[in-house]
């Protein structure tokens, strides 16, 4: 007599793959989110990623510092289900932006965890190249994100030269995001997020808006 089949598990497929822009420039429509999108697109087509989807942190600027911000907790969680993360700031006072700052501090220990990240940065001053490796590459690691690559960096007189500058900092990248997000990397789950230090109310408030 043949015992009965035990019934097969369900079998949930991995998330998709994804691309998340987080802009943190606190001017909406500024030049900050175009430059991250080029970058993103031309990321997620050298991985083969399908899916890009971009986090302008200026269209709910008003409630990361607020007691109840829904929009927020949805985009961190969003980021923090991302494959890739482009993770983009005008340069101000020679760092990245409170509006960001403000975000990223909204999550806790390890809120990153398994998302490679690649900082962006546009800055008028080329003096000021080094802001993304010298500032939100260490905060970004410290979530626990993998930062594989230099940061990218767009001076304002190169955007109108954006294919060109992406193309030559993927062409020393592209190796490291490839590796970073091959097989055996796991796409990151939904990671709970806590509370970070926050920041001064009003931070971010008077940025530049490149």
């Amino acid at each position: 007599m043949t015992s009965p089949t035990a019934p097969t598990a369900p079998t949930t497929a991995p998330p998709a793959p994804t691309v998340v822009i987080v802009s943190g420039n606190p001017r909406p429509g500024s030049r900050t989110p175009r430059a991250a999108e080029a970058a993103a697109h031309r990321i997620a087509a050298h991985l083969g990623i399908d899916d890009v989807a971009t986090i302008d942190l200026a269209t709910f600027a008003d409630q990361i510092l607020a007691a109840e911000h829904p929009e927020a907790d949805a985009a961190k969680e969003r980021l923090a289900g991302a494959t890739v993360a482009v993770i983009a700031t005008p340069v101000y006072k020679a760092a990245y932006t409170g509006l960001l700052k403000a975000f990223l501090d909204l999550y806790g220990p390890d809120g990153l965890a398994g998302v490679v990240a690649v900082p962006l940065v546009v800055s008028g001053n080329p003096a000021h190249a080094l802001a993304g490796e010298v500032h939100l590459r260490p905060v970004l690691v410290e979530l626990g994100a993998v930062v594989p690559a230099r940061s990218l960096t767009v001076t304002e007189s190169q955007l109108a030269d954006l294919d060109g500058v992406i193309g030559a900092w993927l062409s020393r990248a592209g190796e490291p995001l490839r590796r970073a997000t091959g097989p055996g990397v796991v796409v990151p789950a939904r990671v709970p997020a806590g509370v970070g230090a926050g920041v001064p109310a009003g931070a971010g408030v008077e940025e530049v808006a490149r």
